[in-house]
């Protein structure tokens, strides 16, 4: 229940025609303490509640605890989130054994493109697809609960 990842932004959509898959995302937040993140997600018809706890000194782990939930649930849910809903395209890109989430936002954050690869502990050295731009894990700014409330472009 621990989740382990890192964080990158993207600097350019090579990483499309690798992807194996794509999904639509719609995900808004109905607590966004520092300590807890309450989310609800929409994701291919399904719904999920997640709660994210704070994350350690490097910004790679933090608690993460998910249930799926009856989509009209999720729907209902959803209309309480806090203002900005996040709206984005999620690809998965497999490289060198490892899976990178790649999301491509819409809306408010239109341009903004992050990579996301989770890892087995903090210390696991992977080496970065050509497509992987600077590294922003543990930065605030590009956590999605962040995103959710700002109300212009971060790149």
């Amino acid at each position: 229940m621990v989740e382990i990842e890192r964080k990158f932004l993207v600097q350019s959509t090579d990483f499309i025609k690798l992807a194996y898959q794509h999904d639509k995302i719609k995900q808004g937040y109905l607590s966004k303490d520092p300590a807890r993140t309450v989310r609800i997600r929409i994701k291919n018809k399904k719904s999920f509640i997640t709660i994210k706890g704070a994350s350690n000194a490097s910004g790679m782990s933090r608690y993460e605890w998910e249930k799926e939930l009856p989509l009209q649930e999720g729907i209902a849910l959803l209309k309480l989130a806090l203002p900005v809903v996040i709206e984005k395209t999620r690809y998965l890109i497999k490289h060198q054994g490892f899976i990178f989430e790649v999301d491509v936002f819409e809306g408010e954050h239109q341009g903004l493109i992050i990579a996301e690869v989770e890892l087995e502990h903090e210390h696991v050295q992977i080496e970065l697809p050509p497509w992987i731009g600077k590294e922003v894990t543990g930065d605030p700014r590009y956590y999605n609960a962040s995103l959710s409330s700002i109300k212009e472009k971060n790149s």
